[in-house]
């Protein structure tokens, strides 16, 4: 009985298994078929005729795009424009507001000369204004060029004229016909010298 069994289930495993070859021969035998023809469909190439409609309307947007962009920028170059003008009026106006108490100071003196026959006095007020003047200067960043006993520097100087002043004044500043002066670092007026030779 058992050899029966065993015998029945080797016939069964046997068969099975002649089963099995012939699915596989009979998968080799037959042409692939695509699972999925719906999506090689979808993924199928554009025409040229819808390629070039398709960058027409890329061109179409990037050159709005461009445009948008060109106009914001000549409006903020505008509007810049325009600032830098009025800063340049309000911080000018604000020079002009500080240097008019000077100029009420110069009329006094004026009158004041008309007046008095006191050389010293008038001397005295014209120093105050002066002094006054240079501080005022001072507030604004503005100093002199320092030429005493200077070598002479082109950046800083201009030579109007030499003057033959011996061996140990050679290159150095002689005299000053014109006071220069700095903003800052910045020369805004060269000092006008006499240099030795």
């Amino acid at each position: 009985m058992k050899k029966n069994k065993q015998n029945i289930e080797d016939n069964l495993q046997a068969e099975v298994d002649e089963l099995l070859e012939e699915q596989a021969k009979a998968n080799e035998e037959q042409p692939e078929v695509s699972e999925e023809p719906a999506e090689e469909e979808a993924k199928k190439e554009p025409t040229a005729e819808e390629r070039i409609a398709e960058l027409e309307k890329r061109v179409a947007e990037l050159e709005d795009i461009r445009l948008r962009q060109m106009a914001e920028f000549d409006n903020y170059r505008r509007r810049t424009n325009k600032e830098k003008l009025e800063l340049m009026d309000t911080a000018s106006e604000k020079l002009l507001v500080d240097i008019l108490p000077l100029v009420d100071d110069f009329e006094r003196a004026r009158a004041a000369m008309s007046k008095t026959e006191d050389i010293n006095s008038l001397r005295e007020g014209i120093d105050l204004i002066y002094n006054k003047f240079i501080a005022w200067l001072d507030k604004q960043d503005v100093h002199a060029i320092d030429t005493t006993d200077a070598d002479f520097n082109t950046d800083e100087h201009e030579a109007i004229t030499t003057f033959a002043a011996g061996e140990e004044k050679k290159g150095k500043i002689i005299d000053c016909t014109q006071t220069g002066y700095k903003h800052g670092e910045r020369v805004i007026r060269f000092a006008k010298v006499v240099v030795g030779e």
